[in-house]
Formats: structure tokens, C-alpha cells, sequence
């Protein structure tokens, strides 16, 4: 299908991404009133909202009230030794949250036994979260910790902990004395699964980024396997020049 044959909605937020890609409207600028749009593009102000809303669920702008519109810049994520998802987002002068999804034993399964060097089988916790930023979910992540080393891990008090503190990092810090340490991580693109898609508020042929990762405490041994989902209209993963040696963790 060419694009004079797409909706014209759909025509107008082509013209404005591509306006959003070559620096027409640089990232924090505010868009044109509605009114000027309209008149731009030769529409009424409803089929620009359909245009508008389009761009927001892609991520490319944000609508702040009683302000307009602007465009949205990247959520950065560094890719470095500590695991600290929650500082670099509140870096960032934005409001980190997330909400436990999934907390259960399961036995390992292939993938993550080796990342874990347990063996398939062994019992791991599965903690699963959504995580927001500024009240946008952004983020699926799957993190799988052996029972052998924390196998107090799942208790309704050990739960509580990590609700109130909302960092894995800090969690793990008071409760066992442990760092968390980045040892390794992979990052592929793939299409977003169907459950991943609802969460994430996305459509089914989105692509998203897949980051998986290993982690180690300060003596080494391996704590987490984690996967996380990424909106990858939203994110961007840099990785960080302390990242040389993260195949091996250090004390």
C-alpha cells in the first residue's frame, strides 16, 4: 500500500515523524498550536488528534496539561557494572515506579540454569515487574535468583521488603548483604509477545528491545539472571566505558 493510499491520518503522522527525525521540531520543542497544524495540513482538528495520538503511543511525543504537546526525548539507560535501574531514571529528573507482577518458585529451565551455572531443574524465584517511568510503563522485567543462595526469598516479609524499597538492588543490599553486580548483558530486537505488548501498551508489530543479563555479588557468585522487555520507542541503552570487563564481575 503507498502512502497516499493510508488514512490520511495516518499520512499526517508520517509527515510529522519524519518533521520529529530531521530536526524540524528538535526533541523538548513544543508543537505548533493545534489550530496551526490544522490549518498546515489542510485537516479538522479530530482526524490531527488521530495523527497526534499515534505519535504519543510511538513514544515521539508527550502531552504535558494546561502546557501542549512536545517531543518526547529517549529515556537513557546506562549499561555499566552496577545495576541501577531506578537511580538513572530519577537522573533523569523522572518518577520511577514499579509494580510486582509475578513473584513464584519454578524450576530452571535451560536458559536460565546456564546463565545461573545451576542445574536445569534447580529451583529458582521468578520476580517479574512492570516498570513506569513519569506514569508510562516502559518496561517487562523477568529477574531469576536461585533458592539455594536466598531461600527465604519468597516470604510474605522478604516480599514486603522489596515492595517498599522498589530496587532490586537495595532489596538484596538489606536484606542479604550483597551487591549486585552486572556481569554480563546481551541486547537483541525482537516483536513484542501478546502479554508483553498489553502491559507495555503497544501494538503487537512493535518492536521492542530484549536485554538479557547475568549478575554477580561482590564474591562472585551468580545471583540473578535477569530478561528484560524494552520499549525501544522509548529507550535507549548506552553502554558504558566501565562495561570492558563485564564478562567478569568484580569484588
Amino acid at each position: 500500500m503507498s502512502n497516499a493510499a493510508a488514512p490520511l491520518y495516518i499520512q499526517i503522522a508520517n509527515q510529522l515523524r519524519h518533521s520529529i527525525q530531521s530536526q524540524v521540531y528538535p526533541v523538548g520543542n513544543k508543537l505548533p498550536p493545534e489550530s496551526q497544524l490544522s490549518q498546515q495540513f489542510d485537516v479538522n482538528r479530530h482526524t490531527l488528534r488521530q495523527a497526534i495520538a499515534l505519535l504519543k503511543q510511538e513514544g515521539l511525543l508527550r502531552a504535558e496539561r494546561g502546557r501542549g504537546t512536545f517531543v518526547a526525548a529517549p529515556i537513557r539507560y546506562a549499561i555499566g557494572q552496577r545495576v541501577r535501574y531506578s537511580e538513572a531514571l530519577k537522573a533523569q529528573g523522572r518518577t520511577a515506579k514499579f509494580t510486582l507482577l509475578r513473584a513464584l518458585e519454578i524450576p530452571a529451565e535451560t536458559a536460565v540454569a546456564a546463565g545461573l551455572a545451576i542445574a536445569p531443574g534447580d529451583p529458582v524465584a521468578l520476580i517479574e515487574r512492570l516498570g513506569m517511568a513519569d506514569g508510562e510503563p516502559i518496561s517487562v522485567g523477568s529477574g531469576y535468583f536461585p533458592l539455594a543462595l536466598f531461600p527465604d526469598l519468597l516470604t510474605d516479609e522478604s516480599l514486603a521488603a522489596f515492595e517498599k524499597t522498589g530496587s532490586i538492588s537495595q532489596w538484596l543490599s538489606d536484606r542479604y548483604s550483597v551487591d549486585h553486580i552486572r556481569c554480563r548483558t546481551s541486547v537483541s530486537a525482537r516483536l513484542v509477545q501478546p502479554r508483553d505488548a498489553k502491559l507495555l501498551q503497544l501494538p503487537l508489530n512493535q518492536p521492542i528491545l530484549l536485554a538479557e543479563s547475568i549478575n554477580a555479588d561482590q564474591q562472585g557468585r551468580l545471583i540473578e539472571y535477569g530478561v528484560a522487555r524494552l520499549r525501544g520507542d522509548r529507550m535507549e541503552l548506552v553502554f558504558d566505558n566501565e562495561t570492558d570487563s563485564l564478562d567478569k564481575p568484580t569484588a
